[in-house]
Order: structure tokens, then sequence, then C-alpha cells
């Protein structure tokens, strides 16, 4: 192994490290929420995930972002496999590993080369629409510099990468022709191959440069890449696997009932049941609904880390759409930054500390909470499997239960409820008068 490869293998080391402890993190922030248990249904889920997350069946619901997203996601995929060999050249010293496949080499290599020219073609109108078009769910309040940026980053850096893995083949077969003892000939390049020219008029010394500067570009931006992910929206690359796995599999539109409340609804609907006789698991709880994401369960949190921050949510909410303050997607970003924040700060100061803020209200404004319809419109959009309106109930349970806190026609419904036993202002021994005054 010579000093090339050792140094190769440090960057390797350090690359996959960083990465491993920032996924310990995720992790740990994610476990910050409340246990729950799924493990039913799993056919069920399995197929989900297969036709959500690797199908990408809810993207081509909007058919031209939807289908140029996929190439981008193969694209992903696939040319991993280059990278692999990458990985083995670095490592050993060799050049071209694989290439002892023949025929088969030559058919991978070339269809990758097709798809990095793809991806590298998507993401540039991707970066254009993002920028020049004026698409309202692009520029809601919530897409700040940094959110922007990121999106931006990633397409920029994917641009990169795909320019560097074509003029490194295309250099590479410049030197298979000028120096075959070192660079055996290996494979087809059916798109580097027009990028040649551009480099023919180059010495040996200056083309050995090149390809070593390209190569090397190639795999510490992946790396690079690699370790920039887990602090960006782009996470769903890996998260929307089990986050597809785990979702919510009964028809949208069910709530979870709160075992206590239910308990104390049957004995009021009930007057000759023994109140008494509920089992000890019953008991109510500490707190009611959520006020910080530590109220979240664990799978809220991981959905708030696997947000693509695409704005299908609340391009679609009715609240949104109306002009009201509410936007889905920025429910998940702010209970993703507030996780991060408050993990952190355990991290520094104690896993039984707390910094004293909430994601209620030092994030998520009331307004925002109120103006939400229940419709899950949200939650049919998500390309996820997302569910906003989850983690909206829960935040809405604590002000209403917690701290009696509603919008005034909501607390009139309320006091007719526990008044009248009905929603409505007449008590329900007048509610067959209008019979009689037919």
């Amino acid at each position: 192994m010579g000093i090339e490869n050792i140094i190769f293998l440090l960057f390797l080391i350090l690359g996959i490290g960083l990465f491993v402890k920032k996924v310990r993190e995720v992790r740990a922030n994610v476990a910050l929420g409340k246990p729950i248990t799924i493990n039913d249904r799993k056919g069920e889920r399995w197929a989900t995930m297969a036709r959500v997350a690797m199908g990408q069946s809810k993207m081509v619901d909007r058919p031209v972002a939807g289908m140029l997203h996929i190439v981008i996601y193969v694209g992903f995929v696939l040319i991993n496999i280059e990278v692999l060999e990458i990985l083995f050249d670095g490592l050993f010293g060799t050049h071209r590993a694989f290439s002892f496949m023949g025929g088969l080499y030559s058919f991978v290599i070339g269809f990758i080369e097709v798809l990095a020219l793809l991806v590298f073609i998507v993401c540039v109108i991707f970066l254009i629409r993002r920028n020049i078009p004026s698409i309202k769910r692009f520029h809601l309040a919530e897409m700040t510099r940094w959110p922007k940026a990121d999106a931006n980053i990633i397409l920029v850096a994917e641009i990169f990468l795909m320019g560097a893995l074509l003029k490194m083949n295309a250099v590479d077969q410049v030197l298979q022709v000028r120096l075959p003892e070192v660079y055996h000939t290996a494979g087809a390049y059916p798109v580097s191959s027009l990028l040649t020219g551009f480099f023919e008029s180059y010495s040996v010394d200056t083309l050995i440069i090149l390809e070593r500067f390209f190569w090397w570009f190639h795999i510490l931006g992946i790396l690079a890449f690699l370790n920039y992910v887990p602090y960006s929206k782009h996470f769903h690359i890996f998260l929307a696997f089990p986050n597809t796995y785990y979702s919510n599999l009964n028809p949208i539109g069910g709530f979870d009932n709160m075992a206590s409340v239910k308990k104390e609804v049957e004995l009021m609907m009930d007057p000759s049941a023994d109140p008494y006789a509920a089992p000890a698991e019953d008991a109510a709880p500490l707190s009611f609904g959520a006020k910080d994401v530590t109220d979240l369960t664990w799978k809220n949190l991981m959905d708030a880390y696997s947000c693509t921050e695409c704005g299908r949510c609340s391009s679609v909410c009715p609240a949104n759409l109306t002009g009201k303050k509410l936007s889905p997607r920025k429910i998940m970003m702010d209970t993703r930054d507030r996780v991060e924040e408050l993990g952190a700060y355990k991290r520094a100061n104690g896993a039984d500390t707390h910094d004293g803020k909430a994601l209620l209200r030092d994030y998520v404004s009331e307004e925002e909470l109120w103006a939400c319809t229940s419709c899950n419109a949200c939650v049919e959009a998500c390309p996820v499997l997302i569910d906003p309106l989850d983690i909206i109930i829960d935040l809405r349970r604590n002000l209403i239960m917690e701290e009696s806190k509603s919008p005034e026609s909501i607390t009139v419904m309320f006091n007719n409820i526990e008044n009248n036993g009905a929603p409505w202002a007449f008590p329900a021994a007048d509610r067959d008068k209008w019979i009689s005054e037919s």
C-alpha cells in the first residue's frame, strides 16, 4: 500500500466516522420522543416502503417533477456502483479493478455515464426551477436563507460531482491510449468519449495530474456530500425508507384516543360504571398533549427528520392557500430544529437537563395551530408519508387540556358540550321542540 492509498484510507475513515457520529446524534434526538410500538402488519409495511420509498409512487402525483426526481434517485443509486470501484482502486492502488468483467463492465460503465449526464441535466433544470420561476411553495415564509441555500447547495454539488466523474473518465480514456501499461484499456464510455478532444493536446504528465485531480475531487466530494446530508433536508435519502415502513397504515382522518380521556368519557356516558375498575395502565398521564418535542412520539420526530421540504403539503393546505399563518412544512421544520436544539443542549449539559424552551410558542404559535382545519390534505400530499397533523393535534391538546386555551368559537362549543351534552346552545330536553313547532 503506497502513500496515496494510506492517505485515501485516512480520508475514508474520517469521512465515515464523522457520518456515523452525526447519525448517532440524530438517533439519540429521535429517541427523545415518547416510546410507541409499531410492529403490526409487517407485510403491508414492507410493501408500503417498497412502493413509496423505493418505487417513488407518491412523487409522480406531480408527473413532470416526479419523473425528473426519479432520474436523480436512480442515478444516485446506480452511480454508486462506480463509486465501489473507485473505493477499491483507492485502497489497493489498482486501475479499473472491476474491468475483468469484460462486456458486462462496458455495459455498466456506459449506462452509468448516461445516468450521470441525465442527473447533470436534471440538476440544472431543478436549479433553474428553484431560483427563476415564481413557484409559490419555494418562497413561503419558512423558506428563509438557509433552507433555500440548502436546496441549491445539494444541486450544485451533484452537478460538480457528475462533471468530475465524466471528466475523469474522459482523461482516463486518453491515458489508456497514451500510457496503456498503467491505464489499461477498460470499458466503454459513450458520454465522456465526447469530451476526450478537450484533453488530447495535453502532455502525459499533465493528464495524470488531471486524472488524479478529478478522481480525488469526485471521491472526496462524495465523502463531503455524505457528511453534509445529515445536516440537510436531504437526510430523507436515507430516512424515507424507515419512515414509510413505520407510517400510519390506517385510513387518514382517524385520531388516536388518549386512554385516560377515553375512560372518563365512558364513565360519563355510563353512570353505573365503576370508576375504580380501570386498570393501572389507564391512570391519567402527567400531562396531556404535547408542549415540547419530548412529549411527541419518536415517530413524530422521525417524520421531522424525514421532511424533504418540498412544500407539497403547504401547497395544498386550505389554511395556507387562504393566507393564514399555517404551513405544515414549517411545523415539520420547526420540530426538527427544536429537537436538534434540545438534543445538543442535553449532550452538553446532561440527559436530565432542559433549556427552558418549548416547541409550543417558541417555535410554533397558537395562531398556526388553530388555523388548521384537520382536513389531512397535507398528509395525503406528502411523498414520504409524513403526518404534520398528528403533531398539530397534540399541540392543540396541550393548549386545551393543560391551559384551557382555545379560540372563543371553540370555547363556546366546549361549554355547550359540557352543559348540554351537544355542541348546540340549548338543553337536550328542548331538542325536539322543532317537531311541534312545525
